[in-house]
């Protein structure tokens, strides 16, 4: 349920929306603080406060014996400083501003040679602060200019963010200097505080709002992981990235790369590559704390992002609404993409009255408008009330065995019998799905007849599968499928789903330093004859335990579930769902120790598919035939996913 005002507050407003001179400026007031609707880009950006202070953190990750201190990099107007109003902020926490950058443009932090903050990342510091903002870019431990040593998702990553929202609260210290210095306190803030980021960035924003921290008003994580091991794992079978040691490495700074060897000892020693869960997961899942959350939460996340996956949109999104929390969404056919860079007029319009309602309070109607905006098509989005949609059961079909061998049906029916596959590491879901109507030896697809009207699936799917494996290691895929022909974006392009042109837009005001204009971009699409919408991995190994596995014995079948990964698609009328069980998905997992002959045991094999209508729904035309074999016109095959949450569209 949506926040709602005090009465003495709600009396207040009441009176002066009713009033006369409503309409008009109050004496000395900004235009920006006119009306309870919309914030209006009334400061000057370029006499705005720029300053730098160093929080300090409580901690010593570094071991040097003096308390860790994060770099802050505010700017804030001028305005409301001098006329003794307090503002709220907009915070991006990130370890990538020296490093990587942020953005399309992969733009980082710039000082004068006083050391003072010129250029900061991205729009929001253009966009937001003539309207009335700060705005706060944090650099996380061990990162640019802060002292400290990066823990990828820990203890000191969390603690790194979340003591700034305790220093804009009023609650923690800050410093002019990352060592000794003068105390400085924020005066000019009325702690309301507002988290963003994509990727990493974002992924710290709903670690810090599982805190429970006070004054965080609003989260909105773009393309964010809600467990790091997720990451890097699916139930055991490790993900094609490095471990968390190599993603600190990429990220520390030169200090920290001098200081942290234990640090990242310690990252090496609890998250080894078996798969296994350790302490270190326990650390770093948030999933759990999502209870604790007291902010709203706008997420954002691409249906097709191979990199931060959708499973950790989907389960964040689960608990946060099984916890009662306040939600909004945008799930966009993109890959690992802003949504800055696939829908940006619209994006930015809407952020503006997201944090005018979080963060402002104004009533602008944003709490009572549709959940959810779904991209069905690109640049053609749909909405709803809620998502998923209210009349979404979960329906179990079962594959069942065809007129060849490894092609076979997916309906209704208990299946008998098996299907057998030899695990081929050189390939993966593409070529699958481009041979679901041929017999092959690496996989087994099961697809319905031709479907009489529109399908839609809307949330997580399970497929449990009971499988003999021919050695000790073994891993499973098991990936949904819409067979006929779309035009989608071109998620496996290396820009994921966008192009990016050489013409510029402006989002707010600039400086000779900080401009506010970047390269725009328009959807990179792609005409198909099949999409891979949803795809769960695991290691046989972890069946009996998900958290730690185990050898398998060579003939002795066992049972497993694997978890895919949240979506929402349609799968138009007269095109196929089909179900891919198979083993190494190339790119996506790593092989295992062996190569293994798998046989399905069709009879103890079930996919759970969130359908909107129910069982009701999924209807198929009878007799109809299957067309010839389909294939992939377009689409670039799977490449291998950057080995960090960001890369260069971060």
């Amino acid at each position: 349920m949506w926040r709602t005002l005090s009465t003495a507050a709600l009396t207040a407003l009441l009176a002066t929306l009713l009033s006369p001179g409503a309409a008009r400026s109050a004496p000395g007031a900004p235009a920006a603080y006119d009306t309870p609707r919309e914030s209006r880009p009334v400061h000057s950006y370029a006499d705005a406060i720029r300053e730098s202070v160093w929080v300090d953190t409580g901690l010593d990750g570094d071991a040097d014996g003096t308390a860790d201190r994060v770099a802050v990099d505010v700017v804030r107007p001028r305005e409301p400083a001098a006329q003794g109003r307090k503002i709220p902020v907009i915070m991006d926490a990130s370890p990538y501003y020296a490093c990587c950058g942020r953005g399309n443009e992969s733009q980082k932090k710039t000082y004068d040679a006083q050391g003072r903050p010129v250029q900061f990342p991205l729009y929001y510091d253009n966009y937001f602060v003539p309207r009335g903002y700060a705005y706060v870019a944090v650099d996380l431990a061990g990162t640019n200019r802060s002292t400290g040593c990066v823990d990828v998702g820990g203890r000191s990553d969390v603690r790194s963010a979340k003591a700034v929202v305790d220093w804009l609260g009023g609650r923690a210290r800050a410093y002019t200097a990352p060592t000794g210095g003068e105390r400085v306190r924020a005066t000019w803030t009325n702690g309301r505080t507002g988290m963003i980021g994509k990727s990493y960035d974002g992924t710290v924003a709903n670690g810090v709002a599982a805190t429970g921290v006070r004054n965080l008003k609003t989260i909105v994580p773009i393309g964010a992981i809600s467990s790091w091991y997720d990451y890097y794992f699916a139930k055991g079978a490790p993900l094609f990235n490095s471990g968390p040691d190599g993603l600190a490495r990429a990220v520390e700074s030169p200090e920290g790369r001098a200081r942290c060897g234990h640090v990242k000892q310690r990252l090496v020693e609890g998250a080894p590559r078996s798969g296994d869960w350790t302490p270190l997961w326990t650390e770093r899942d948030h999933v759990p704390d999502a209870r604790k959350v007291r902010a709203s939460v706008f997420a954002v996340h691409g249906a097709q992002d191979l990199n931060v996956r959708m499973k950790h949109f989907g389960q964040w999104w689960q608990a946060l609404g099984e916890a009662g929390m306040q939600r909004k969404l945008w799930l966009s056919q993109a890959g690992h993409v802003d949504p800055f860079d696939f829908r940006r007029a619209h994006w930015v319009r809407t952020l503006h009255r997201w944090f005018d309602h979080e963060l402002l309070g104004y009533a602008n109607g944003v709490d009572r408008e549709p959940m959810a905006d779904i991209e069905r098509a690109p640049d053609r989005w749909t909405t709803d009330r809620t998502w998923p949609p209210r009349a979404t059961d979960t329906v179990t079909l079962r594959p069942a065995k065809g007129a060849a061998p490894g092609v076979g049906t997916l309906g209704t029916r208990r299946g008998k019998g098996t299907e057998t596959f030899t695990d081929d590491r050189r390939i993966g879901e593409i070529a699958w799905a481009s041979a679901i109507d041929v017999p092959t030896s690496s996989k087994a697809g099961f697809t319905t007849r031709p479907l009489a009207r529109d399908l839609r699936l809307s949330g997580s799917s399970t497929v449990t599968v009971t499988v003999t494996p021919t050695t000790p290691t073994a891993h499973l895929t098991a990936v949904l499928a819409d067979i006929g022909p779309a035009t989608i974006r071109d998620y496996a392009h290396d820009d994921e789903g966008i192009t990016t042109l050489p013409g510029r837009s402006c989002w707010g005001a600039s400086t000779p330093g900080d401009s506010s204009c970047f390269k725009d971009t328009v959807a990179r699409t792609a005409d198909v004859d099949f999409t891979v919408f949803s795809r769960g991995w695991a290691d046989l190994g972890h069946h009996a335990d998900p958290r730690h596995g185990r050898p398998l014995t060579p003939g002795e079948p066992v049972t497993i579930t694997l978890d895919l990964a949240a979506s929402d698609h349609v799968v138009p009328k007269g095109h196929r769902l089909a179900l891919v069980i198979g083993g190494t998905d190339r790119n996506l997992i790593t092989p295992p120790a062996d190569t293994p002959t798998l046989t399905v045991d069709l009879a103890r094999t079930a996919a759970r598919l969130p359908l909107v209508g129910g069982a009701k729904a999924f209807a198929t035309t009878p007799h109809a035939t299957a067309p010839g074999t389909s294939r992939l016109d377009g689409v670039a095959p799977a490449r291998p996913i950057v080995p960090v949450p960001g890369g260069r569209t971060s």
